[in-house]
């Protein structure tokens, strides 16, 4: 994963990072999560919009990606392979554009095969869902994953001849785990929650950046 800058363990807001098990699988918390005018699969990939407009370019993409430390190279793979996949299953008319542009109200139906059915067919988070990769996958520390459990939940999800689905499901995870992985390789699970609620990569930014200007 040449020209990534690992986070270690991104350090969230304390209403993040104290989040209770219980109140993530809450009612209430499912509704906080789900209420407002994009859902939460909808936050996730609007960081990427970097002028607000709704419209994802692969420009874009490489903007945000280098925004959360990611190199160039990376960078412009992410570009071509994420606006290259969501492009065309995003858009409006009939007709393709070459520019490749995700259009954001329409990111469900850009869900690929083989995941972990955090986000509901609408693009909602379900929280039982989410609890489950925990339940299932997390051995070693009941609040984290490491790579080989991470392997282990990707390989439970999979859906038969799904390839493309598996591709996504594992650059997903990869990038991720190389990005916020702490000192110790585990993924912690206010990371990956943060993840499914939009908030991840707006940290990852300013994390960044204050880290840049302490150089």
């Amino acid at each position: 994963m040449e020209g990534t800058q690992g986070q270690g363990h991104i350090a969230f807001p304390s209403s993040l990072s104290t989040m209770s098990s219980s109140s993530l699988s809450s009612h209430g918390e499912e509704e906080e999560t789900n209420s407002g005018d994009l859902t939460p699969l909808q936050k996730h990939v609007a960081f990427f919009d970097r002028n607000n407009d709704g419209v994802i370019y692969p420009w874009e993409t490489f903007q945000g990606c280098r925004a959360i430390g990611c190199g160039v190279a990376l960078s412009t793979f992410s570009a071509f392979l994420v606006n290259g996949s969501l492009g065309p299953k995003t858009r409006t008319g009939k007709i393709p554009s070459p520019l490749l542009p995700i259009y954001i109200k329409n990111i469900q139906k850009g869900k690929h095969g083989s995941d972990s059915g955090v986000y509901d067919s609408d693009g909602r988070f379900v929280p039982a869902k989410f609890e489950e990769m925990f339940k299932r996958h997390a051995h070693t520390n009941p609040n984290a994953l490491t790579s080989k459990e991470l392997d282990e939940m990707r390989q439970a999800n999979r859906v038969p001849k799904d390839y493309k689905g598996w591709f996504a499901s594992w650059t997903e995870w990869k990038i991720l785990f190389v990005l916020c992985k702490d000192k110790d390789g585990l993924l912690h699970k206010e990371t990956i929650r943060a993840v499914y609620d939009g908030s991840l990569f707006l940290t990852m930014e300013k994390e960044r950046e204050r880290s840049q200007n302490k150089a």
